[in-house]
């Protein structure tokens, strides 16, 4: 009887495995069949369809799938008998999220990579995005699950005596070993990058004509640094190279901040030292250190704030009781709202959030904090505006994606414009300006848009956006995607400035970084060959030809990363770790609706990328 039973679970387990294959070969077949439409090739290639390729793709993803699938389907056996089903749903539908975003994410973006357009009625991209949003959903589960079931990694022994010096000692040598690691960059590109509007805000302090344009805070602390060395010395090098230094030093405080963080919150030993050798030299962090725009000072308070928000989200009753915790999160967050705009209105749209679920007991203490950090930033911007006479800068960076969506209906579709339409269009934007329409970056359009005639009658011109968008709005959303794709798009190539002239260079098949000195200063490397270095990575796509290293340069990589590690907080109902999370995608939210996708605009994700992988490796 009981060999009876025993051959009964076997031929059981049998029937079960093989529907498990024959469900997996499925998903595997179809999502082989869309992977042409998911690498963009070109043509009617049958590079993969009729290559030995396919069928490589179609056994990998077969065997992935029936580890991933069967692996969910005894997770659901589990979770149904201990009454966890509703749970398992929950999860399952988090990761099929993920997976559909995701899948139609790249369908749409090897379409616009390809031909700057998405065709809505191409019923092939849609089918192969649903067979990849179908896959994906087994593999993201199951990766949680996998991620869930290892536990959290040991501390481990080999940083013991690190560990055992006073916290400030730790923090004065990590500080030196930054500053160390970033001096020969510092020699090779002296005086730094001064690049990124650095010129114009640099003018403005000379000229003492103000605008609110760029961030106050940042402009007197530019030009204010450079102008003061300058009268010193008569170098305008010096200054540059002075405000430079003053950047790294803070930047450095960052760093060695957030590692002593992350010892305190328990994080492995050895992720730290991964950590620490990351913002040492990782190229991408190195050359927003020794830049001079605001992304760098901005993200670096914005990094400070996750950790903050993490207390207040993991450990409510000790940040409140905690007068430190409270000023590095109103310090931090003052900070970043006064070195970018964007950032005011995404923490505005966390205060709801924040007062909603995170405030329970504390609500009262919450508000009073929050009021205080808003009434000081209110009372800084406006103090300082009035102090040195800044002029309002118009309207025309809220309203980057209108202003680029009508450009686009006129520049492709013009003719089925009415003359009132065109009439309406010309009092804001110029007729003789809409040819320079690109479809990468607004700024040809957007720096002749007519605020005065907008502010005249905002009503009018609102209507006319709306009026076009209900005749066009696959023509809008293309639009719109052309300028955000390189933020969600993996294998996007930074590129939205060629051929724009600079001071030294004109801009070809890549514009991630800036890279070059505006006047008045002017590049005195020491360190030929490591200056050539960074000036092919900013310039060039020699990174972007390497396999695998490459997703490490790329905004739209990295993003997805993080939604990975943010959906695995919401796997685990990890409430605190999912309040920075929320920070992260609301400022992602604002670059989406910018002028362009540019890594500096989301340079966040690399900041904070050890973060990241320590919710995933550490577990929490």
């Amino acid at each position: 009887m009981k060999m009876g039973r025993t051959m009964r679970n076997k031929q059981g387990n049998d029937r079960e495995n093989h529907r498990i294959a024959a469900a997996s070969g499925g998903l595997a077949l179809a999502a082989a069949a869309g992977l042409p439409h998911m690498l963009g090739l070109k043509g009617n290639t049958l590079a993969v369809s009729n290559s030995w390729f396919s069928v490589l793709a179609f056994g990998m993803f077969w065997l992935l799938c029936f580890y991933a699938v069967g692996g969910v389907w005894q997770e659901r056996q589990k979770a149904g008998k201990a009454g966890k089903g509703k749970e398992m749903r929950r999860r399952l539908a988090a990761a099929a999220v993920w997976a559909s975003l995701f899948s139609f994410g790249i369908a749409f973006g090897v379409q616009l990579d390809r031909k700057e357009n998405v065709n809505f009625r191409d019923g092939a991209m849609w089918l192969s995005a649903l067979a990849w949003a179908a896959m994906l959903t087994f593999w993201v589960y199951y990766g949680w699950m996998r991620l869930e079931k290892r536990g959290r990694t040991g501390q481990g022994n080999r940083l013991r005596k690190w560990d055992a010096l006073p916290g400030k000692t730790r923090a004065a040598v990590t500080v030196c070993f930054f500053l160390l690691c970033w001096l020969p960059v510092y020699l090779a590109v002296y005086p730094g990058f001064f690049v990124y509007d650095a010129q114009d805000e640099l003018v403005q302090v000379q000229t003492r004509q103000f605008t609110t344009h760029h961030p106050l805070p940042h402009v007197l602390l530019l030009g204010g640094v450079i102008q003061a060395v300058h009268k010193l010395t008569g170098s305008y090098n010096a200054g540059i190279g002075a405000y430079t230094l003053l950047q790294m030093l803070f930047m450095a405080a960052v760093f060695a901040y957030v590692l002593e963080y992350m010892k305190k919150s328990g994080v492995s030993g050895w992720m730290r030292v991964c950590g620490a050798l990351y913002f040492a030299f990782f190229p991408v962090n190195v050359m927003f250190v020794l830049c001079s725009a605001k992304d760098g000072i901005f993200s670096g308070a914005l990094l400070i704030l996750l950790t903050a928000l993490t207390e207040l989200g993991k450990r409510p009753e000790a940040f409140f009781a905690s007068r430190e915790k409270m000023a590095v999160f109103g310090g931090s967050t003052l900070v970043m709202m006064s070195f970018r705009h964007n950032g005011m209105y995404a923490f505005l749209v966390l205060v709801p959030v924040m007062l909603l679920f995170y405030g329970r007991g504390f609500r009262r203490r919450l508000a009073a904090l929050l009021g205080t950090v808003f009434g000081v930033y209110f009372l800084l911007s406006a103090g300082l505006a009035r102090a040195v006479g800044a002029q309002e800068s118009g309207s025309q960076e809220m309203l980057t994606v209108p202003i680029q969506q009508l450009a686009r209906v006129w520049y492709y579709e013009g003719d089925s414009l009415s003359g009132e339409q065109k009439k309406n269009l010309y009092e804001i934007l110029p007729e003789e300006v809409l040819p320079y329409y690109t479809a990468k970056v607004s700024d040809g359009v957007k720096r002749w848009f007519d605020n005065e005639a907008f502010s005249a009658d905002p009503g009018k011109y609102i209507g006319l956006w709306a009026e076009v968008g209900r005749q066009h709005p696959f023509t809008y959303i293309n639009a719109w995607f052309m300028t955000s794709y390189g933020f969600w798009y993996p294998d996007t190539v930074i590129d939205v400035y060629r051929g724009n002239g600079m001071f030294t260079f004109t801009y070809e098949d890549s514009s991630f970084f800036g890279y070059e000195v505006e006047q008045p200063g002017e590049r005195a490397g020491k360190i030929p060959w490591l200056e050539e270095w960074y000036r092919k990575m900013s310039l060039e796509i020699a990174q972007q030809k390497i396999p695998v290293l490459s997703m490490l340069f790329s905004p739209g990589f990295l993003f997805w990363v993080f939604a990975f590690a943010g959906g695995y907080a919401y796997y685990k109902r990890e409430r605190g770790l999912l309040l920075p999370f929320a920070m992260l995608l609301l400022v992602w939210l604002t670059v989406i609706l910018g002028p362009t996708y540019l890594p500096r605009y989301v340079l966040i994700l690399w900041f904070a990328l050890p973060g990241a992988l320590a919710v995933l490796v550490n577990n929490g």
